[in-house]
Protein backbone atom coordinates (compact mmCIF):
# COMPACT_ATOMS: atom_id res chain seq x y z
CA UNK A 1 0.00 0.00 0.00
CA UNK A 2 1.26 3.41 -0.58
CA UNK A 3 2.71 5.56 1.79
CA UNK A 4 0.63 8.29 0.07
CA UNK A 5 -2.61 6.73 1.22
CA UNK A 6 -2.02 7.38 4.96
CA UNK A 7 -5.14 7.26 6.61
CA UNK A 8 -5.89 10.92 7.78
CA UNK A 9 -8.09 10.19 11.05
CA UNK A 10 -7.99 12.01 13.90
CA UNK A 11 -6.87 11.08 17.40
CA UNK A 12 -8.82 9.97 20.32
CA UNK A 13 -9.18 12.12 23.21
CA UNK A 14 -5.86 11.86 24.97
CA UNK A 15 -6.93 10.13 28.49
CA UNK A 16 -6.76 7.52 30.21
CA UNK A 17 -8.30 3.67 29.09
CA UNK A 18 -9.71 1.74 31.76
CA UNK A 19 -9.94 -2.41 30.53
CA UNK A 20 -11.59 -5.61 31.77
CA UNK A 21 -14.02 -8.12 31.17
CA UNK A 22 -17.58 -7.93 31.58
CA UNK A 23 -17.38 -9.32 34.87
CA UNK A 24 -13.73 -8.83 36.29
CA UNK A 25 -15.61 -6.55 38.65
CA UNK A 26 -18.60 -8.21 40.54
CA UNK A 27 -20.82 -10.60 38.60
CA UNK A 28 -21.67 -8.44 35.34
CA UNK A 29 -20.83 -5.46 33.57
CA UNK A 30 -23.47 -3.48 35.46
CA UNK A 31 -21.15 -3.62 38.77
CA UNK A 32 -18.16 -2.17 36.56
CA UNK A 33 -20.76 0.54 35.93
CA UNK A 34 -21.38 0.41 39.91
CA UNK A 35 -17.71 1.00 40.20
CA UNK A 36 -16.68 3.66 37.56
CA UNK A 37 -19.58 5.91 39.66
CA UNK A 38 -18.02 5.68 42.66
CA UNK A 39 -16.26 8.97 43.77
CA UNK A 40 -13.06 7.79 44.16
CA UNK A 41 -12.75 6.92 40.24
CA UNK A 42 -14.66 10.02 39.21
CA UNK A 43 -12.23 11.51 36.45
CA UNK A 44 -9.80 8.58 36.33
CA UNK A 45 -10.97 7.49 32.74
CA UNK A 46 -11.86 8.43 29.25
CA UNK A 47 -12.53 5.30 28.01
CA UNK A 48 -13.02 1.53 28.21
CA UNK A 49 -11.72 -1.12 26.42
CA UNK A 50 -14.82 -4.31 27.19
CA UNK A 51 -13.31 -7.79 26.50
CA UNK A 52 -15.05 -9.67 24.31
CA UNK A 53 -17.35 -11.99 26.33
CA UNK A 54 -19.35 -8.82 25.88
CA UNK A 55 -20.48 -11.05 23.57
CA UNK A 56 -21.75 -14.75 22.93
CA UNK A 57 -18.76 -16.60 23.25
CA UNK A 58 -18.08 -19.86 24.03
CA UNK A 59 -13.83 -20.18 24.66
CA UNK A 60 -10.75 -18.62 24.94
CA UNK A 61 -12.27 -16.01 27.58
CA UNK A 62 -14.31 -14.57 24.52
CA UNK A 63 -12.17 -14.76 21.72
CA UNK A 64 -14.54 -17.19 19.88
CA UNK A 65 -17.27 -15.46 19.23
CA UNK A 66 -20.76 -17.12 18.33
CA UNK A 67 -21.96 -13.62 17.35
CA UNK A 68 -21.51 -9.52 17.97
CA UNK A 69 -24.67 -9.58 19.69
CA UNK A 70 -24.22 -8.43 24.01
CA UNK A 71 -24.25 -11.65 25.94
CA UNK A 72 -27.36 -10.69 28.63
CA UNK A 73 -26.02 -12.99 30.98
CA UNK A 74 -23.16 -10.40 31.36
CA UNK A 75 -24.64 -7.51 29.85
CA UNK A 76 -28.18 -5.34 29.25
CA UNK A 77 -29.08 -2.53 27.07
CA UNK A 78 -29.17 -0.43 30.70
CA UNK A 79 -25.15 -1.17 31.23
CA UNK A 80 -24.22 0.42 27.53
CA UNK A 81 -26.26 3.39 28.13
CA UNK A 82 -25.05 4.34 31.57
CA UNK A 83 -21.47 4.41 30.33
CA UNK A 84 -22.57 6.89 27.71
CA UNK A 85 -24.06 8.81 30.65
CA UNK A 86 -20.46 8.93 31.97
CA UNK A 87 -18.86 9.96 28.60
CA UNK A 88 -16.85 6.96 28.39
CA UNK A 89 -15.80 6.18 24.78
CA UNK A 90 -15.98 2.30 24.18
CA UNK A 91 -13.35 -0.13 22.50
CA UNK A 92 -14.45 -3.79 21.52
CA UNK A 93 -12.69 -6.56 19.33
CA UNK A 94 -13.43 -7.33 15.88
CA UNK A 95 -11.81 -10.94 15.57
CA UNK A 96 -11.04 -10.51 12.17
CA UNK A 97 -9.34 -14.26 12.12
CA UNK A 98 -11.59 -16.46 12.97
CA UNK A 99 -15.72 -17.69 14.20
CA UNK A 100 -17.02 -20.05 17.02
CA UNK A 101 -17.75 -23.78 15.57
CA UNK A 102 -20.90 -22.58 17.72
CA UNK A 103 -21.46 -19.44 14.93
CA UNK A 104 -24.35 -19.55 12.62
CA UNK A 105 -22.66 -19.51 9.86
CA UNK A 106 -20.80 -22.71 11.00
CA UNK A 107 -23.59 -24.45 12.31
CA UNK A 108 -25.32 -23.73 8.86
CA UNK A 109 -22.25 -25.73 6.86
CA UNK A 110 -22.31 -28.71 9.34
CA UNK A 111 -25.92 -29.02 8.93
CA UNK A 112 -26.24 -28.39 5.23
CA UNK A 113 -22.38 -29.39 4.20
CA UNK A 114 -22.12 -28.49 0.66
CA UNK A 115 -25.73 -26.89 0.03
CA UNK A 116 -24.77 -24.43 2.95
CA UNK A 117 -24.51 -20.75 1.78
CA UNK A 118 -21.48 -20.17 4.31
CA UNK A 119 -19.48 -23.53 2.52
CA UNK A 120 -17.01 -20.45 1.21
CA UNK A 121 -17.64 -18.83 4.20
CA UNK A 122 -14.63 -20.70 6.13
CA UNK A 123 -11.43 -22.07 4.70
CA UNK A 124 -11.49 -25.56 3.89
CA UNK A 125 -7.65 -27.13 4.34
CA UNK A 126 -7.87 -29.55 1.37
CA UNK A 127 -9.27 -26.73 -1.02
CA UNK A 128 -6.28 -24.75 -0.06
CA UNK A 129 -3.48 -27.23 -0.38
CA UNK A 130 -5.22 -29.08 -3.49
CA UNK A 131 -1.98 -29.47 -5.37
CA UNK A 132 0.76 -28.23 -2.99
CA UNK A 133 0.85 -31.19 -1.14
CA UNK A 134 0.20 -35.24 -0.86
CA UNK A 135 -3.38 -36.51 0.88
CA UNK A 136 -2.47 -37.79 4.02
CA UNK A 137 -3.89 -40.97 5.87
CA UNK A 138 -6.24 -39.68 8.11
CA UNK A 139 -8.17 -37.67 5.12
CA UNK A 140 -6.18 -34.36 5.22
CA UNK A 141 -3.87 -32.85 2.29
CA UNK A 142 -0.21 -32.88 3.71
CA UNK A 143 1.91 -29.72 2.55
CA UNK A 144 5.00 -29.60 1.02
CA UNK A 145 7.82 -29.43 2.87
CA UNK A 146 9.22 -26.28 1.81
CA UNK A 147 4.97 -24.84 2.83
CA UNK A 148 5.36 -26.53 6.08
CA UNK A 149 8.96 -25.29 7.18
CA UNK A 150 7.43 -21.77 6.63
CA UNK A 151 4.22 -22.03 8.02
CA UNK A 152 4.04 -19.80 11.46
CA UNK A 153 1.99 -22.27 14.43
CA UNK A 154 0.34 -21.23 17.46
CA UNK A 155 -0.19 -24.86 18.75
CA UNK A 156 1.29 -28.00 17.41
CA UNK A 157 0.37 -30.12 14.78
CA UNK A 158 -1.35 -28.63 11.73
CA UNK A 159 -3.72 -26.38 12.19
CA UNK A 160 -7.24 -27.80 11.53
CA UNK A 161 -10.09 -29.74 12.55
CA UNK A 162 -12.08 -32.33 10.76
CA UNK A 163 -15.78 -31.82 11.08
CA UNK A 164 -18.31 -34.60 9.38
CA UNK A 165 -20.52 -33.43 7.01
CA UNK A 166 -24.09 -34.57 6.83
CA UNK A 167 -23.01 -37.06 3.42
CA UNK A 168 -20.81 -38.77 6.56
CA UNK A 169 -17.56 -37.42 4.78
CA UNK A 170 -15.04 -35.65 7.32
CA UNK A 171 -14.05 -31.74 6.12
CA UNK A 172 -10.82 -30.36 7.36
CA UNK A 173 -11.24 -26.45 8.51
CA UNK A 174 -8.29 -24.45 8.93
CA UNK A 175 -8.66 -23.68 12.62
CA UNK A 176 -5.03 -21.82 13.68
CA UNK A 177 -5.72 -21.12 17.17
CA UNK A 178 -8.30 -23.43 20.05
CA UNK A 179 -10.35 -26.65 19.08
CA UNK A 180 -11.62 -29.60 20.80
CA UNK A 181 -13.78 -32.16 19.88
CA UNK A 182 -16.08 -34.34 22.27
CA UNK A 183 -18.25 -36.79 22.52
CA UNK A 184 -20.93 -36.75 25.53
CA UNK A 185 -22.44 -40.38 26.95
CA UNK A 186 -24.01 -42.46 24.33
CA UNK A 187 -27.74 -43.95 26.14
CA UNK A 188 -29.75 -46.71 25.19
CA UNK A 189 -32.35 -44.22 23.56
CA UNK A 190 -29.93 -42.75 21.03
CA UNK A 191 -29.48 -45.73 19.55
CA UNK A 192 -32.94 -47.36 19.03
CA UNK A 193 -33.57 -46.13 15.97
CA UNK A 194 -30.96 -48.17 14.53
CA UNK A 195 -33.49 -50.75 12.72
CA UNK A 196 -33.57 -54.43 14.44
CA UNK A 197 -31.71 -53.25 17.25
CA UNK A 198 -32.93 -54.37 20.05
CA UNK A 199 -33.35 -52.68 23.91
CA UNK A 200 -30.94 -54.81 25.20
CA UNK A 201 -28.30 -54.61 22.40
CA UNK A 202 -28.85 -51.18 22.42
CA UNK A 203 -27.95 -50.93 25.97
CA UNK A 204 -25.08 -53.20 25.66
CA UNK A 205 -23.59 -51.49 22.08
CA UNK A 206 -24.17 -48.23 24.13
CA UNK A 207 -21.63 -49.21 27.22
CA UNK A 208 -19.06 -50.61 24.56
CA UNK A 209 -19.06 -47.06 22.29
CA UNK A 210 -18.76 -45.41 25.38
CA UNK A 211 -15.49 -47.12 26.57
CA UNK A 212 -14.07 -47.10 22.68
CA UNK A 213 -14.78 -43.04 23.16
CA UNK A 214 -13.39 -42.91 25.95
CA UNK A 215 -10.16 -45.02 25.68
CA UNK A 216 -9.43 -43.82 22.05
CA UNK A 217 -11.21 -41.26 21.22
CA UNK A 218 -12.88 -42.79 17.83
CA UNK A 219 -14.70 -46.24 17.05
CA UNK A 220 -11.69 -47.73 15.18
CA UNK A 221 -11.51 -51.55 15.49
CA UNK A 222 -15.01 -51.69 17.24
CA UNK A 223 -16.19 -55.27 16.76
CA UNK A 224 -20.23 -55.19 16.34
CA UNK A 225 -20.57 -58.12 14.57
CA UNK A 226 -22.74 -59.99 17.13
CA UNK A 227 -25.29 -56.79 16.45
CA UNK A 228 -28.05 -56.93 14.72
CA UNK A 229 -27.04 -53.54 12.95
CA UNK A 230 -24.58 -52.05 10.25
CA UNK A 231 -21.58 -50.38 11.32
CA UNK A 232 -22.33 -47.23 9.54
CA UNK A 233 -25.52 -47.26 11.41
CA UNK A 234 -24.02 -47.23 14.71
CA UNK A 235 -21.26 -44.49 13.78
CA UNK A 236 -24.09 -42.46 12.40
CA UNK A 237 -25.78 -42.57 15.53
CA UNK A 238 -22.46 -41.53 17.79
CA UNK A 239 -21.77 -38.73 15.43
CA UNK A 240 -24.81 -36.81 15.34
CA UNK A 241 -23.93 -36.78 19.26
CA UNK A 242 -20.38 -34.98 18.31
CA UNK A 243 -19.87 -31.78 20.37
CA UNK A 244 -17.10 -29.15 18.64
CA UNK A 245 -15.41 -26.61 20.09
CA UNK A 246 -13.40 -24.59 18.00
CA UNK A 247 -12.41 -20.93 16.26
CA UNK A 248 -12.30 -21.41 12.94
CA UNK A 249 -11.03 -19.37 10.20
CA UNK A 250 -12.44 -17.29 8.14
CA UNK A 251 -11.93 -17.12 4.22
CA UNK A 252 -11.25 -13.61 3.10
CA UNK A 253 -11.94 -14.32 -0.37
CA UNK A 254 -15.60 -14.53 0.56
CA UNK A 255 -17.93 -11.66 -0.35
CA UNK A 256 -19.72 -12.44 2.48
CA UNK A 257 -17.13 -12.40 5.04
CA UNK A 258 -16.64 -8.52 3.69
CA UNK A 259 -20.37 -8.15 4.50
CA UNK A 260 -20.19 -9.66 8.39
CA UNK A 261 -17.56 -7.32 8.60
CA UNK A 262 -18.95 -4.28 7.82
CA UNK A 263 -22.37 -5.23 9.53
CA UNK A 264 -20.00 -6.25 12.81
CA UNK A 265 -18.80 -2.63 12.65
CA UNK A 266 -22.00 -1.09 12.60
CA UNK A 267 -23.38 -3.04 15.36
CA UNK A 268 -20.14 -1.99 17.24
CA UNK A 269 -20.79 1.48 17.00
CA UNK A 270 -23.96 1.37 18.09
CA UNK A 271 -22.75 0.11 21.32
CA UNK A 272 -20.72 3.21 21.53
CA UNK A 273 -17.49 2.06 19.64
CA UNK A 274 -15.12 4.42 18.96
CA UNK A 275 -12.04 2.24 18.45
CA UNK A 276 -11.31 -1.41 17.90
CA UNK A 277 -9.47 -2.93 17.95
CA UNK A 278 -8.42 -6.03 14.93
CA UNK A 279 -7.30 -9.00 16.28
CA UNK A 280 -5.90 -11.40 15.13
CA UNK A 281 -5.70 -9.64 11.67
CA UNK A 282 -2.24 -11.24 10.82
CA UNK A 283 -3.48 -14.57 10.36
CA UNK A 284 -6.49 -13.51 8.29
CA UNK A 285 -4.60 -13.51 4.80
CA UNK A 286 -3.44 -16.99 3.67
CA UNK A 287 -1.94 -18.05 0.44
CA UNK A 288 0.62 -21.50 -0.08
CA UNK A 289 4.25 -20.83 0.23
CA UNK A 290 3.87 -17.85 2.58
CA UNK A 291 4.39 -17.64 6.42
CA UNK A 292 0.88 -16.95 6.61
CA UNK A 293 1.40 -14.69 9.40
CA UNK A 294 1.27 -11.41 7.72
CA UNK A 295 2.06 -11.79 4.63
CA UNK A 296 2.83 -9.08 1.98
CA UNK A 297 0.87 -7.23 0.57
CA UNK A 298 -2.04 -9.14 1.06
CA UNK A 299 -2.04 -8.20 4.62
CA UNK A 300 -1.88 -4.78 3.37
CA UNK A 301 -4.59 -4.79 0.96
CA UNK A 302 -6.99 -6.37 3.73
CA UNK A 303 -5.82 -4.09 6.14
CA UNK A 304 -6.61 -0.72 3.87
CA UNK A 305 -10.02 -2.70 2.74
CA UNK A 306 -10.80 -3.00 6.69
CA UNK A 307 -10.43 0.62 7.25
CA UNK A 308 -12.21 1.81 4.11
CA UNK A 309 -15.19 -0.12 6.05
CA UNK A 310 -14.17 1.28 9.83
CA UNK A 311 -14.18 4.85 8.08
CA UNK A 312 -18.11 4.05 6.69
CA UNK A 313 -18.92 3.81 10.11
CA UNK A 314 -16.59 6.77 11.77
CA UNK A 315 -14.50 3.95 13.60
CA UNK A 316 -10.73 4.36 14.68
CA UNK A 317 -9.06 0.63 13.62
CA UNK A 318 -6.38 -0.52 16.10
CA UNK A 319 -4.70 -3.32 14.59
CA UNK A 320 -2.98 -5.70 16.97
CA UNK A 321 0.30 -7.06 16.31
CA UNK A 322 2.50 -8.96 17.98
CA UNK A 323 6.14 -9.73 16.60
CA UNK A 324 10.09 -9.17 17.47
CA UNK A 325 11.28 -5.46 17.45
CA UNK A 326 14.14 -6.91 15.12
CA UNK A 327 11.42 -7.31 12.36
CA UNK A 328 10.23 -3.98 12.58
CA UNK A 329 6.33 -4.88 12.00
CA UNK A 330 5.26 -2.39 14.15
CA UNK A 331 6.82 0.49 12.35
CA UNK A 332 5.38 -0.65 9.10
CA UNK A 333 2.15 -0.58 10.87
CA UNK A 334 2.34 2.85 12.22
CA UNK A 335 4.22 3.83 9.13
CA UNK A 336 0.20 2.90 7.09
CA UNK A 337 -1.41 5.56 9.81
CA UNK A 338 -2.63 3.06 12.19
CA UNK A 339 -2.16 3.54 16.26
CA UNK A 340 -0.26 0.14 17.11
CA UNK A 341 -0.16 -1.38 20.72
CA UNK A 342 3.11 -0.60 22.81
CA UNK A 343 4.27 -4.58 23.51
CA UNK A 344 7.28 -3.52 24.19
CA UNK A 345 6.40 -1.32 27.16
CA UNK A 346 5.37 -3.53 29.96
CA UNK A 347 9.21 -5.76 29.54
CA UNK A 348 11.07 -2.28 29.57
CA UNK A 349 9.69 -1.27 32.66
CA UNK A 350 10.31 -4.46 34.38
CA UNK A 351 13.60 -3.96 33.43
CA UNK A 352 14.55 -0.85 34.39
CA UNK A 353 12.80 -0.79 38.15
CA UNK A 354 14.64 -5.00 38.16
CA UNK A 355 17.91 -3.08 37.46
CA UNK A 356 17.90 0.33 38.13
CA UNK A 357 18.66 1.39 34.42
CA UNK A 358 16.84 3.57 32.02
CA UNK A 359 19.16 3.22 29.23
CA UNK A 360 16.42 0.53 27.40
CA UNK A 361 13.13 1.98 28.35
CA UNK A 362 14.29 5.82 27.40
CA UNK A 363 15.81 4.50 24.03
CA UNK A 364 12.39 3.28 23.27
CA UNK A 365 10.87 6.59 25.13
CA UNK A 366 12.80 8.64 22.06
CA UNK A 367 11.70 6.55 19.17
CA UNK A 368 8.38 7.34 19.85
CA UNK A 369 8.91 10.75 19.89
CA UNK A 370 10.97 10.88 16.70
CA UNK A 371 9.47 8.63 14.87
CA UNK A 372 6.03 10.12 15.87
CA UNK A 373 4.03 6.47 16.64
CA UNK A 374 0.67 6.80 17.81
CA UNK A 375 0.38 4.00 20.75
CA UNK A 376 -1.59 2.98 23.39
CA UNK A 377 0.64 1.23 25.96
CA UNK A 378 -0.46 -1.04 29.20
CA UNK A 379 1.45 -2.93 32.05
CA UNK A 380 -1.04 -5.82 31.96
CA UNK A 381 -3.47 -7.18 30.16
CA UNK A 382 -5.66 -10.10 29.36
CA UNK A 383 -2.90 -11.64 27.73
CA UNK A 384 0.44 -12.49 29.05
CA UNK A 385 3.50 -10.05 29.82
CA UNK A 386 4.98 -9.44 26.28
CA UNK A 387 8.77 -11.10 25.96
CA UNK A 388 9.55 -11.96 22.40
CA UNK A 389 8.60 -8.72 20.99
CA UNK A 390 11.73 -7.13 22.84
CA UNK A 391 14.10 -9.43 20.19
CA UNK A 392 16.44 -8.68 17.58
CA UNK A 393 15.52 -10.29 14.19
CA UNK A 394 17.76 -11.64 11.52
CA UNK A 395 16.06 -9.58 8.00
CA UNK A 396 17.25 -10.30 4.38
CA UNK A 397 20.46 -11.47 6.00
CA UNK A 398 21.17 -8.68 8.52
CA UNK A 399 20.86 -9.06 12.42
CA UNK A 400 18.68 -6.28 13.29
CA UNK A 401 19.15 -5.88 17.29
CA UNK A 402 16.27 -6.01 20.03
CA UNK A 403 15.25 -3.32 22.80
CA UNK A 404 17.07 -6.11 24.66
CA UNK A 405 19.20 -8.69 24.28
CA UNK A 406 18.71 -12.41 24.01
CA UNK A 407 20.74 -13.08 27.45
CA UNK A 408 18.79 -9.74 29.27
CA UNK A 409 15.49 -11.24 28.15
CA UNK A 410 15.59 -14.85 29.67
CA UNK A 411 17.63 -13.37 32.49
CA UNK A 412 13.71 -11.22 32.68
CA UNK A 413 11.84 -14.18 32.08
CA UNK A 414 14.03 -16.06 34.83
CA UNK A 415 13.16 -13.51 37.18
CA UNK A 416 9.02 -13.40 36.73
CA UNK A 417 9.06 -17.14 36.77
CA UNK A 418 10.75 -17.20 39.94
CA UNK A 419 8.35 -14.98 41.21
CA UNK A 420 5.69 -17.04 40.16
CA UNK A 421 4.77 -16.54 36.66
CA UNK A 422 4.41 -19.12 34.05
CA UNK A 423 5.07 -19.51 30.38
CA UNK A 424 3.71 -19.18 27.03
CA UNK A 425 5.70 -21.06 23.61
CA UNK A 426 5.29 -21.19 20.43
CA UNK A 427 6.11 -24.23 18.23
CA UNK A 428 7.57 -25.51 15.16
CA UNK A 429 6.22 -27.57 12.71
CA UNK A 430 7.50 -30.26 14.55
CA UNK A 431 5.50 -29.47 17.11
CA UNK A 432 9.20 -28.48 19.40
CA UNK A 433 8.94 -25.39 21.02
CA UNK A 434 10.90 -22.91 19.25
CA UNK A 435 10.54 -19.68 21.03
CA UNK A 436 9.13 -17.86 24.27
CA UNK A 437 6.16 -16.26 23.79
CA UNK A 438 4.54 -14.30 26.72
CA UNK A 439 5.40 -14.88 30.52
CA UNK A 440 1.53 -15.22 32.33
CA UNK A 441 1.62 -13.17 35.76
CA UNK A 442 0.15 -10.06 36.99
CA UNK A 443 2.52 -7.24 36.82
CA UNK A 444 2.32 -6.80 40.65
CA UNK A 445 3.43 -10.52 41.24
CA UNK A 446 6.29 -9.87 37.82
CA UNK A 447 7.57 -6.92 39.80
CA UNK A 448 8.06 -9.28 43.43
CA UNK A 449 4.57 -7.72 44.36
CA UNK A 450 6.39 -4.45 45.36
CA UNK A 451 4.32 -1.84 46.02
CA UNK A 452 6.36 1.13 45.78
CA UNK A 453 7.40 -0.96 42.33
CA UNK A 454 4.04 -1.15 41.06
CA UNK A 455 3.19 2.48 41.93
CA UNK A 456 6.46 3.49 40.25
CA UNK A 457 5.87 1.77 36.75
CA UNK A 458 2.13 3.51 36.89
CA UNK A 459 3.46 6.68 36.59
CA UNK A 460 6.25 6.01 34.33
CA UNK A 461 3.22 4.56 32.63
CA UNK A 462 0.89 7.36 32.50
CA UNK A 463 4.07 9.83 31.83
CA UNK A 464 5.44 7.81 28.46
CA UNK A 465 4.01 9.19 25.31
CA UNK A 466 0.79 6.97 24.34
CA UNK A 467 -2.84 6.08 25.40
CA UNK A 468 -2.24 4.34 28.76
CA UNK A 469 -4.61 1.85 29.30
CA UNK A 470 -4.77 0.10 32.56
CA UNK A 471 -5.76 -3.68 33.69
CA UNK A 472 -8.37 -3.58 36.37
CA UNK A 473 -6.28 -6.08 38.56
CA UNK A 474 -3.19 -3.90 37.82
CA UNK A 475 -5.26 -0.82 39.31
CA UNK A 476 -6.06 -3.22 42.32
CA UNK A 477 -2.70 -4.77 42.52
CA UNK A 478 -3.64 -8.46 41.82
CA UNK A 479 -2.06 -11.23 43.03
CA UNK A 480 -1.09 -14.01 40.84
CA UNK A 481 -4.10 -16.67 40.43
CA UNK A 482 -2.62 -19.96 40.86
CA UNK A 483 -5.68 -21.58 41.58
CA UNK A 484 -7.84 -20.29 38.47
CA UNK A 485 -4.54 -21.43 36.22
CA UNK A 486 -4.20 -25.05 37.56
CA UNK A 487 -7.92 -25.22 37.37
CA UNK A 488 -7.48 -24.14 33.50
CA UNK A 489 -5.46 -26.94 32.65
CA UNK A 490 -2.82 -27.06 29.15
CA UNK A 491 -4.36 -23.47 28.54
CA UNK A 492 -5.09 -22.27 31.69
CA UNK A 493 -1.67 -20.27 31.80
CA UNK A 494 -3.47 -16.58 31.33
CA UNK A 495 -6.21 -17.09 34.20
CA UNK A 496 -3.51 -16.29 36.31
CA UNK A 497 -4.25 -12.43 35.58
CA UNK A 498 -7.92 -12.46 35.16
CA UNK A 499 -9.15 -13.19 38.92
CA UNK A 500 -12.53 -12.03 39.01
CA UNK A 501 -13.13 -9.32 41.98
CA UNK A 502 -15.86 -9.39 44.32
CA UNK A 503 -17.13 -6.43 45.12
CA UNK A 504 -16.27 -6.64 48.65
CA UNK A 505 -12.60 -7.09 48.00
CA UNK A 506 -13.03 -4.37 45.64
CA UNK A 507 -14.07 -2.06 48.83
CA UNK A 508 -11.32 -3.51 50.61
CA UNK A 509 -8.39 -2.67 48.10
CA UNK A 510 -10.03 0.57 47.51
CA UNK A 511 -8.80 1.11 50.92
CA UNK A 512 -4.75 0.38 50.06
CA UNK A 513 -2.38 3.27 49.89
CA UNK A 514 -0.85 1.62 46.23
CA UNK A 515 -4.72 1.62 44.59
CA UNK A 516 -5.23 5.42 45.72
CA UNK A 517 -2.22 6.69 44.72
CA UNK A 518 -2.48 5.13 41.25
CA UNK A 519 -6.30 6.42 41.00
CA UNK A 520 -4.32 10.31 42.11
CA UNK A 521 -1.94 9.67 39.10
CA UNK A 522 -4.53 8.62 36.60
CA UNK A 523 -6.70 11.59 37.71
CA UNK A 524 -3.91 13.97 36.91
CA UNK A 525 -3.19 12.02 33.61
CA UNK A 526 -6.31 11.55 32.30
CA UNK A 527 -7.64 15.61 33.30
CA UNK A 528 -3.99 17.32 32.34
CA UNK A 529 -3.86 19.46 29.11
CA UNK A 530 0.31 19.14 29.66
CA UNK A 531 -0.67 15.72 28.07
CA UNK A 532 -1.80 16.93 24.99
CA UNK A 533 1.91 19.31 24.47
CA UNK A 534 5.50 18.16 23.96
CA UNK A 535 7.45 15.74 25.94
CA UNK A 536 10.86 16.54 26.72
CA UNK A 537 13.06 13.57 28.10
CA UNK A 538 16.12 15.36 29.81
CA UNK A 539 20.08 13.84 30.56
CA UNK A 540 19.93 12.39 33.73
CA UNK A 541 22.15 9.64 35.49
CA UNK A 542 21.64 5.97 34.60
CA UNK A 543 19.25 5.17 37.62
CA UNK A 544 17.03 7.97 37.60
CA UNK A 545 14.42 9.21 34.93
CA UNK A 546 13.15 12.48 34.14
CA UNK A 547 10.42 13.63 32.07
CA UNK A 548 8.61 16.70 31.52
CA UNK A 549 5.31 17.12 28.98
CA UNK A 550 4.54 20.90 28.39
CA UNK A 551 1.32 22.34 26.59
CA UNK A 552 1.17 26.23 26.61
CA UNK A 553 1.21 27.14 30.21
CA UNK A 554 0.37 23.96 31.62
CA UNK A 555 3.12 21.39 32.84
CA UNK A 556 3.74 17.92 34.20
CA UNK A 557 7.27 16.12 34.84
CA UNK A 558 8.01 13.12 36.54
CA UNK A 559 11.33 13.05 38.50
CA UNK A 560 12.08 9.16 39.41
CA UNK A 561 14.73 7.14 41.31
CA UNK A 562 14.92 3.53 39.72
CA UNK A 563 17.23 2.60 42.73
CA UNK A 564 14.41 2.95 45.65
CA UNK A 565 11.48 3.83 43.37
CA UNK A 566 10.99 7.06 45.03
CA UNK A 567 9.12 9.81 42.93
CA UNK A 568 8.05 13.22 42.86
CA UNK A 569 5.72 14.65 40.11
CA UNK A 570 4.93 18.24 39.74
CA UNK A 571 2.18 19.34 37.75
CA UNK A 572 1.19 22.62 37.04
CA UNK A 573 -2.26 24.27 35.17
CA UNK A 574 -3.52 26.85 32.78
CA UNK A 575 -3.85 29.13 35.57
CA UNK A 576 -0.42 28.80 37.02
CA UNK A 577 -1.27 26.53 39.90
CA UNK A 578 1.12 24.48 40.70
CA UNK A 579 0.28 20.89 42.68
CA UNK A 580 4.16 18.49 43.88
CA UNK A 581 3.26 15.02 44.38
CA UNK A 582 5.99 12.65 46.70
CA UNK A 583 6.00 9.14 46.90
CA UNK A 584 9.15 8.18 49.04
Amino acid sequence: MSKDNRSTEGWLPNGVMFNAYPDSIGRNLADTVRLLRRPELEGCFSMFYILPTFFHSDLDRGFSIIDYDFDEDFVTREDIDALRELGLGLKFDLVVNHLSVGSPQFQDLLEHGDESEYRDFFVDWNGFWQGEGEMGPEGHVIPKKEHLDKLFMRKPGLPILSVRFPDGTYRPYWNTFYQKVSYPSLTAEDLLEISGLTYKEAVTLARICNEALETHGNLDGLDIERFSCGREDVVRAVERKRQYLGQMDLNADSGKVWAFYDETLGKLLSFGARMVRLDAFAYLHKQPGETNFFNKPGTWEYLERLRQVARRHDLLLLPEIHSTYGQGLHEEVAGEGFPIYDFFFPGLVIDALDRGTNAHLLRWAGEIVSKKLRTINMLGCHDGIPVLDLAGKVVDGVDREGLLSDDQIEAMIARILDRGGRVKNLYGPDGKKIAYYQVNATFFSALGEDEMKMRLARAIQLFMPGIPQVWYLDLFAGRNDYRAADRGGTGGHKEINRTTLKMDAVDARLRRIVVRNQLQLIRLRNNSAAFDGTLTIHGSEEHELRLTWTNGDWLASLDANLFDFSFEVTHRDGQGKETRLSYR
